[in-house]
């Protein structure tokens, strides 16, 4: 996943209720060139939306990995695995989500702020850390970390802008990759699916460039 990661390491982070909407924006976001996404677990629907977009995506996005986000309990972490989450993300860290994703042999991001909490989701057996809120940190924050913990690979969310500046600023301070949510998709592109599609591959085309 980690080299996957480095060819494509914009993850879009979103949600929405409308499963057509959804399969539109994954659309748009995969025709862009991005081959990871993350569908948050954020409303009473999620499940069943999900569960619609997996199939979707094995039918017309086969190089796409699709992984759930905003999981808190192991219970609905095996629900979404079953349902073919190939990824789970979380805003913690819960050591029994993190079995349930070893026991399936899938990818476990939890979530970390303190280097304290960053070495426990890494100990636990994460197989990328989550530095969340990015909003609240900075790329230097990443440089200080990776003298005492070189090893760790991590991937920002929030507070990540979608253009090349913002995202090239985290990957140079040594994060694999970033999560991008409502600022990706929102004004202009919440319903003009080919601007977003442009948007993205400009941005993806940079990044990958450099």
């Amino acid at each position: 996943m980690l080299d996957r990661l480095k060819l494509a390491p914009v993850v879009p982070v979103f949600y929405h209720e409308n499963t057509a909407y959804a399969q539109a924006i994954l659309s748009a976001c995969y025709a862009g060139g991005l081959r990871f996404f993350e569908f948050t677990n954020r409303g009473q629907g999620a499940f069943e939306v999900f569960a619609r977009l997996t199939e979707f995506a094995q039918a017309h996005c086969p190089e796409l990995t699709l992984g759930i986000g905003t999981i808190y309990s192991a219970e609905t972490a095996e629900r979404f695995i079953e349902a073919g989450a190939r990824f789970v993300v979380q805003p913690v860290c819960t050591a029994e989500v993190g079995q349930i994703c070893k026991k399936h042999a899938i990818p476990w991001i939890p979530g970390a702020f303190t280097p304290q909490e960053i070495w426990n989701a890494w100990q636990a057996g994460a197989s990328l850390v989550k530095l969340f809120p990015g909003n609240l940190l900075s790329p230097e924050y990443i440089r200080a970390l990776r003298g005492p913990m070189p090893e760790i690979p991590f991937m920002v969310t929030g507070g990540v802008e979608p253009e090349y500046t913002s995202v090239k600023s985290w990957l140079d301070a040594g994060a694999v990759a970033v999560g991008i949510g409502s600022q990706l998709f929102k004004g202009e592109y919440s319903s003009n699916f080919e601007a977003l599609v442009q948007r993205i591959a400009a941005l993806h085309k940079e990044i990958v460039q450099t």
